[in-house]
């Protein structure tokens, strides 16, 4: 996702808050199958360097998990938290599949 407009829709969907990351997600309902997925990191979280390797980490979360267990037709975004890179990255992934359990309900 890339248009300022797909993300605030997002925001309208479910949240699943976790302590690395927040997870929103909203069905598109346009018959179309495709997930697509959003990240943000906003300048709280540090420099550009912690911001890029926050997005990087993110981006890895998606590419293992999201194929498998994300919600078909539906927009993904993931917020980047404070603490989140220095988070162990089997710890993230568990988290997000806690995540899409709460959100695909």
């Amino acid at each position: 996702m890339s248009k300022r407009r797909d993300f605030l829709a997002a925001n309208a969907g479910k949240r699943a808050p976790m302590p690395g990351f927040v997870l929103l997600m909203r069905p598109r309902d346009d018959g179309d199958a495709t997930m697509r997925i959003g990240f943000t990191v906003t300048k709280k979280i540090g420099n550009a360097v912690v911001r890029n390797r926050m997005k990087r980490r993110l981006r890895a979360l998606a590419r293992d998990l999201l194929p498998a267990r994300g919600v078909a037709g539906a927009d993904h975004v993931l917020i980047g938290r404070n603490g989140g890179v220095e988070r162990d990255y089997a710890l993230l992934l568990t988290e997000l599949g806690k995540a899409l359990g709460k959100v695909a309900r």
